[in-house]
């Protein structure tokens, strides 16, 4: 009898631990799909996220870096065929960059969409997310978001570091990799620079354009190079501020994996000042 129960213990317990999450991740993209839904009905648009996280899987703990791949795109793409030529697409950006080709096909997408296409960033949208901006009528920062570069990078290195090789030795003292190398560095830096400049083709004069595309992609800072919204005002990116809040509550939706010590700690509630108190009235 004894033994029973621990065994009916134990099963209970083997449920909970697998279903509970479950259940609490079926929850919170209830949440999601309501806000969405709720976002799109106040600005008369279709809404998109492109939210990556770093994911940790069930069990092991290893963490998974999330980036825009094939994927994203494909769902990206059903998407905006899903949306009628007339409705305005809301789309909110969250990621580190990733798959050049992934991020293109999304930025070609939403630069196709006749009516107007909005990009929220209420963190990062850095290098393939950046490209995504380029295509927007209006680009929506938090004052404390960054944009990135978006010069070209094979492998661990910079295309730019890799033809600069060509300018500090003589061809003949560079092994044929290299050359081979800076070969297709020169093709990469070309066609982002290309990407780049039709992209904004309609958004801003075509010197406007050249001079934005020189600075994306010519490698004059690092790759991870933190564009602030100020940065891209004055390089004549449709930058503006005022995030609504629903977009801070949908990002909430979609949060960070728990670490098994969280390395933020904060009071979650907004604080106001007596002064603050005193506008209000």
């Amino acid at each position: 009898m004894i033994v029973d129960l621990w065994i009916v213990a134990f099963v209970l317990l083997a449920v909970l631990v697998f279903v509970a999450p479950l259940v609490q991740q079926r929850r919170i993209e209830s949440k999601r799909l309501k806000k969405i839904l709720a976002i799109e009905a106040a600005r008369g648009s279709r809404v998109i996220t492109l939210i990556h996280r770093q994911e940790i899987m069930s069990l092991l703990g290893i963490p998974i870096l999330r980036y825009i791949d094939i994927n994203d795109s494909e769902d990206v793409l059903r998407a905006v065929r899903m949306t009628p030529d007339s409705m305005p697409i809301d789309i909110i950006v969250h990621t580190p960059g990733g798959l050049v080709l992934s991020a293109e096909q999304i930025a070609m997408a939403l630069k196709r969409h006749t009516a107007r296409v909005c990009v929220f960033v209420p963190h990062y949208a850095m290098s393939g997310g950046t490209l995504l901006c380029l295509t927007a009528d209006e680009v929506i920062m938090d004052e404390n978001a960054v944009l990135g570069p978006v010069d070209p990078q094979l492998g661990e290195y910079p295309a730019v570091s890799i033809l600069s090789v060509l300018d500090a030795k003589e061809p003949k003292d560079i092994d044929d990799t290299t050359l081979m190398l800076a070969d297709i560095a020169r093709k990469a830096q070309a066609q982002v620079h290309d990407f780049v400049t039709r992209m904004l083709a309609g958004k801003v004069d075509a010197q406007k354009a050249a001079a934005i595309a020189a600075a994306l992609t010519e490698g004059r800072w690092t790759h991870d190079f933190p564009i602030t919204f100020e940065q891209a005002k004055a390089m004549g990116l449709p930058v503006s501020t005022g995030m609504p809040a629903e977009v801070y509550q949908l990002m909430d939706l979609s949060p960070q994996a728990m670490q098994r010590r969280p390395s933020v700690a904060y009071i979650p509630i907004p604080y106001r000042t007596e002064e603050d108190k005193k506008k209000e009235k």
